[in-house]
């Protein structure tokens, strides 16, 4: 059903959500000289207004071009229908951070496994038969079913490293890799980030080894970053057995006695004040 719908008919949210949208001077433009030409979408809500499915640009525009109607299409769907038409309709824009398309796929994905979940001879979106959902996804928006699981993955990163992510100060595939470590362990990452720039695959695979063998400190972390940074060389550890030191110390002496000395001979040595 299509009919012209007054501004004043939306409720308050999504009128302070519309302001939000970045700026759009084309768009605008074109509304001013021809119109809204394709009508935006829109449901019943339950306070007798309107809430936006599909035309949030265009009705947005043409606030600021001054228009007072704006054609609507009305249409009953549930939520889950909802999210899939939304998602839909503002998927494509080139302008999307990676953050933006992470909370997209994931709130399509879980709208078409709910939708799969409940029997009708007309659910188009049915999983199963023939794809994933994430393959079906991928089919529709033009990208592998790998991509769109890899967005999804961003979605488990805390908001600080998603935040880097679309600052593009942190890798995607990096990211990816990062979603699967714990929470808390994310944080120290940031914070690592935060200080030295940014991280490496193969220093997050260092990490995500160690952490299946052991459990985690910061302090451990830092160490296994440092150590896996690409380029550097591996430490190496100086062993100096007790029965070997004996040799040249009397029992009189304990461990720590011995290490005193010989790092005060080796600092000597280092000062040309003793020679080897």
């Amino acid at each position: 059903m299509e009919k012209e719908i007054s501004f004043v008919s939306f409720s308050k949210n999504t009128i302070l959500r519309l302001l939000k949208i970045s700026r759009m001077d084309d768009l605008v433009e074109s509304i001013k000289q021809n119109g809204v030409l394709t009508p935006v979408l829109v449901r019943p809500d339950k306070n007798s207004s309107y809430e936006m499915i599909s035309g949030h640009r265009r009705m947005h525009a043409a606030i600021k071009a001054g228009l007072e109607t704006i054609p609507a299409i009305v249409r009953d769907m549930d939520d889950d229908d909802a999210v899939v038409v939304m998602v839909d309709a503002n998927i494509q824009r080139e302008e999307l951070l990676p953050s933006e398309k992470a909370f997209a796929y994931k709130m399509k994905m879980d709208a078409m496994k709910r939708q799969a979940g409940r029997p009708s001879k007309n659910n188009s979106t049915q999983v199963g038969r023939n794809f994933e959902t994430a393959e079906l996804i991928g089919k529709e928006t033009g990208e592998s079913k790998n991509t769109i699981r890899r967005f999804i993955r961003l979605t488990e990163l805390i908001p600080e490293l998603l935040d880097y992510v679309d600052k593009k100060r942190l890798p995607f595939t990096v990211a990816v890799d990062i979603s699967y470590i714990d929470k808390e362990i994310q944080t120290w990452l940031f914070e690592y980030i935060k200080e030295n720039g940014t991280v490496k695959a193969v220093q997050v695979a260092a990490l995500r080894t160690a952490l299946e063998a052991e459990p985690m400190t910061q302090a451990k972390m830092i160490s296994i970053l440092v150590n896996s940074q690409p380029g550097r060389k591996q430490e190496q550890k100086i062993i100096l057995s007790e029965k070997k030191l004996r040799n040249f110390f009397s029992d009189k002496y304990t461990a720590e006695d011995m290490e005193s000395v010989i790092l005060e001979l080796l600092d000597q040595w280092k000062r040309g004040e003793i020679t080897v």
